[in-house]
């Protein structure tokens, strides 16, 4: 089964791309060009909810999922050299293998560090860790999508920083989603962004 047809019908074809991973062409992915109130670029695993995940007791219902990015429109994604950009693609190709390789889950909240050692992401992506959550900017355009046989959900895939990760373990992911929102952070990837802790300077 394929998730595309659905996703025209609720966007319009022409608002809907197919390609293959210019740099993993084994995975297949989904380019969605929208205009809300503002253009927004989203790429989308094409796939991956055809995988049934083994969630806990509390998730079910949550066994089928499509992990995505949302995309700055000043990135050029033909610009596949330049390290600041294709980062996406390595990443979800990555996290798309890994949950499937090792027939484990992926939930609101979960998060991966990035590298062993953890490592910024980019020269301009300074965060550390990436978390799943579910569509916060997104969250009326990517409502599940409702099939005979399953329900697909959304995912994003939103960049954190290590003091962020340390809030939400103490704090859980509702208390961190709830910084962002108030500081008018969602998972549109950013490359200027701050951590949402960081308090002003002080000047004596």
């Amino acid at each position: 089964m394929t998730i595309i047809p659905a996703l025209e019908e609720r966007f319009g074809a022409h608002r809907v791309r197919s390609i293959q991973n210019p740099l993993h062409p084994e995975q297949a992915l989904i380019f969605l060009y929208l205009e809300l109130n503002i253009p927004v670029t989203i790429m989308m695993t094409n796939g991956l909810s055809n995988y049934t995940m083994p969630v806990s007791e509390k998730w079910k219902g949550r066994e089928h999922a499509e992990l995505y990015f949302c995309l700055p429109t000043y990135w050029d994604m033909d610009d596949l050299e330049n390290p600041n950009f294709n980062w996406v693609y390595h990443w979800i190709f990555r996290l798309e293998t890994f949950v499937r390789e090792k027939n484990t889950w992926f939930g609101p909240g979960h998060t991966i560090p990035c590298g062993n050692p953890i490592a910024q992401i980019s020269n301009t992506m300074k965060q550390e860790y990436l978390i799943f959550l579910d569509p916060i900017f997104m969250e009326d355009a990517l409502q599940p999508l409702e099939f005979a046989d399953k329900e697909v959900h959304f995912l994003s895939i939103v960049p954190i920083f290590g003091d962020e990760l340390d809030y939400k373990i103490g704090k859980g992911t509702h208390k961190i989603v709830r910084k962002f929102i108030a500081k008018k952070i969602d998972e549109r990837l950013d490359d200027y962004r701050v951590s949402v802790l960081r308090t002003r300077m002080r000047f004596f």
